[in-house]
């Protein structure tokens, strides 16, 4: 699909954007983090209960029927693991969501960035704005995984995309470009993750490797 591949640069971040798309398919909406207070375990009366921290009110994404974004085996045993996959695939979508909607400031985007990560995020969403190009096509995301560090204050999420069904289109001509003849259509993905105050895991900076996806 006509688009550049997502270079380790500033695109790259935008590489927390597959390469190409990001649309319709989301499955299900990040869920949002459960924070259960612990019980008292003692024999006396049980104080009063602290305050649950508030439940943060994530975007909507919405993506078009034109544009089929799908998550495969995007689930684990592990809650924290669980909750980057959540954010990173919002994430993900929140970027394509911009693209089609032609908006380089999308502020659901902005919402699973922090401040420098998605200055990098609206370079690549601009390398489709800026030409009047949005997409469009099916872009399956798979083979998920989730490195927490010791902390689990920061995380790695890598996935693999495939583009061989996915394209570009025009606003204006309707001109439509799939990846030239013999590109690789896989396209290997590294986010790099930190977790925000307010509990959302947000995107720090990213890389990708057209054809590097673990065979």
């Amino acid at each position: 699909m006509a688009r550049r591949a997502l270079t380790t640069t500033a695109a790259a971040f935008a590489t927390a954007a597959a390469l190409l798309l990001t649309a319709c398919g989301g499955g299900d909406d990040a869920s949002s983090d459960d924070i259960k207070g612990a019980g008292d375990s003692s024999g006396s009366p049980s104080a009063s209960p602290s305050p649950s921290a508030p439940v943060v009110k994530r975007p909507v994404i919405k993506l078009p029927s034109s544009f089929q974004l799908t998550f495969e085996n995007w689930t684990s045993s592990d809650p924290t693991e669980q909750a980057v996959l959540d954010d990173g695939k919002e994430q993900l979508r929140a970027g394509y969501e911009a693209i089609i909607e032609n908006d380089p400031d999308s502020k659901n985007r902005a919402f699973y960035d922090t401040k420098n990560g998605f200055l990098q995020s609206r370079q690549w969403i601009k390398t489709y704005t800026d030409k009047n190009l949005t997409v469009i096509g099916k872009l399956p995301v798979f083979d998920p995984k989730v490195v927490l560090s010791k902390d689990k204050a920061a995380a790695s999420l890598s996935y693999c995309t495939d583009e061989s069904k996915a394209s570009t289109r025009n606003r204006k001509t309707g001109e439509v470009k799939g990846n030239p003849a013999g590109t690789d259509p896989e396209v290997f993905y590294v986010i790099s993750m930190g977790k925000s105050p307010q509990g959302v895991w947000q995107a720090v900076s990213a890389r990708s490797e057209r054809g590097g996806c673990p065979q």
